[in-house]
This record gives C-alpha cells, sequence and structure tokens, in this order.
C-alpha cells in the first residue's frame, strides 16, 4: 500500500531550516540548503519578475492614448461587447511590448532549477512568455496567456494570433465569432485546472519559492502559507517585504530577482549535475 503522505515522509528526513536568520546572507545560505535537499520546489512568479525585464504592469503602461481609459474599459468582457477593436488593439500592443523584451537572469535561473531537483512545478500570475523564452516548461498559468487567442462564444481551444492588420478583430476558425485574449478579465473567475494544479503543489512541495508577488490578491496569496502548513520552507525573494508574511518557516531574500536568483541557485546546487534533461 502507498503511505497516504509520502511528501510528509520526505520532509521528516530532511533538517529543518534553522529559524529566523538575521541578515540576507544568512538567508541565501538557509535557502541554498533547503533547495539542495528538496525533491520537490513550487515556485509563484509575479509582476515583479517582469519588471527586471522592462515590461510596465497593467496600469503602468496606460500611457498616451490609452491614459484615457480605465481598467474595466480595456479589460473586461463587457467593455470587449461594447469595443471590441479597442480592447484587441490594447492586448495587440501589450503583445508587441512582450515580444520586444528579453527574458532576465531570473527567469534563466528558474529554468535552471527545474533540470536540478526532481520535480518542479512553475506557477504563473503573469500573461507573458517569458518563462517559456528562458526554456521553462510545462507552465501552470493563473490568468492565462497573453501569447494566444480564444473564441468568445466559446469554442474549445486557442490559437496564437498574428496581430491583424489595421487592428481588426480576427475571428474564430470554426465559428466566425470573434477570437478574444486568453487572459482572466476583470470580474473574471480564473480556471479552476490551473488553480487545483497550483494548490496541490504547494501541498506536497518541500520547498515554496515565490517571488515578485505582493502576497495580497487571494485566493493565489494563499498559495505560499498552504505549502508551510504542510511543512513546506516557503522562500521569498522580492524587493521588499512590506505586506509580505513572517514566520519560522519563511525565508525572506530582499531583493532584486535578477540578483537574487541567480545567487541562490548557484549557492544551492554548485558543483551538482542537473538531474534530469529538458525534453
Amino acid at each position: 500500500m502507498v503511505p497516504p503522505d509520502q511528501t510528509l515522509h520526505r520532509r521528516r528526513v530532511a533538517s529543518p531550516p534553522p529559524t529566523d536568520p538575521q541578515t540576507r546572507a544568512e538567508a541565501l545560505t538557509v535557502a541554498a540548503r533547503a533547495l539542495r535537499s528538496a525533491e520537490h520546489v513550487c515556485v509563484l512568479t509575479g509582476a515583479g519578475i517582469l519588471a527586471e525585464s522592462g515590461i510596465p504592469t497593467f496600469r503602468e503602461a496606460q500611457t498616451g492614448v490609452w491614459a484615457q481609459f480605465s481598467p474595466q474599459e480595456l479589460a473586461s468582457a463587457e467593455a470587449f461587447a461594447a469595443h471590441p477593436t479597442r480592447v484587441w488593439q490594447w492586448y495587440a500592443a501589450r503583445r508587441a511590448m512582450v515580444r520586444g523584451a528579453q527574458p532576465n537572469p531570473a527567469h534563466a535561473a528558474l529554468a535552471t532549477l527545474a533540470g536540478r531537483v526532481a520535480h518542479c512545478t512553475l506557477v504563473t500570475q503573469n500573461i507573458d512568455d517569458l518563462h517559456e523564452r528562458a526554456g521553462s516548461q510545462q507552465v501552470v498559468r493563473l490568468e492565462g496567456s497573453l501569447m494566444h487567442a480564444r473564441c468568445s462564444a466559446g469554442c474549445p481551444g486557442s490559437v496564437m494570433p498574428t496581430d491583424a492588420p489595421h487592428g481588426e478583430v480576427p475571428t474564430c476558425p470554426a465559428c466566425g465569432a470573434a477570437l478574444r485574449p486568453d487572459v482572466v478579465w476583470l470580474g473574471e473567475s480564473p480556471p479552476m485546472g490551473p488553480f487545483e494544479e497550483a494548490r496541490n503543489a504547494a501541498v506536497a512541495c518541500d520547498v515554496f519559492l515565490s517571488v515578485g508577488t505582493s502576497g495580497l490578491v487571494e485566493p493565489v496569496a494563499s498559495l505560499p502559507w498552504i505549502a508551510a502548513t504542510h511543512g513546506a520552507t516557503v522562500i521569498v525573494v522580492n524587493p521588499t517585504m512590506d505586506g509580505q508574511r513572517k514566520g519560522p518557516s519563511i525565508l525572506p531574500i530582499e531583493g532584486p530577482a535578477g540578483v537574487m536568483l541567480p545567487r541562490l541557485i548557484a549557492e544551492a546546487f554548485a558543483g551538482r549535475r542537473p538531474r534530469r534533461q529538458s525534453d
């Protein structure tokens, strides 16, 4: 019979981290030790990792002609029904911005991490494709993908849009309805499948690595603390720890992800070859 919770068994054989490291260097050392002994790492990334690739947040990007519109006028089903061309052009501009950006060292470090542990689940709140371009695979997307579109009438599947001339809204190849960005809009519920996958990973992991997230928006904000409740070490990498929780199993590493993550991964796996190759 399979033990009811193999993850708890794995954690019992690992040494618990010391509590309350006093300096960032100490936190890096303790976090590196936890990563080195982990079998399953769950990573959650937010808007902070995008800022280091020069991609502004949604509200920061509302400049120029877009400054006159509220988020509800650009990112809701009601806005798309009333002004589909405007909404499509807004997301086309955002997509062009992402295409012109490059993955930063934090994206690269997370792709490296996936090859150093037995199992790594990468969860993101972001809608860009920089994780994939850095080499990460099977990214769990909680808010959808800016780089894909889906049928506004509900046909299954998604397509990679080619920006239509003059900002015209493309149509579904199956039914002819307008295509919409494959993202979660204001007033819409995130898809339950990806969130359940993320929650299961949070329950099962030995280490939960939170990168560039505010820790304020539910239900995603609960994921690190679900992991901590089930015995995982939580590593928080963020430019500021304002609003982040504290506790004996939470290791705060304050600073830019593009600086801190490469240092953390290098210290954790110095001299260790990849445990598995990318498919």
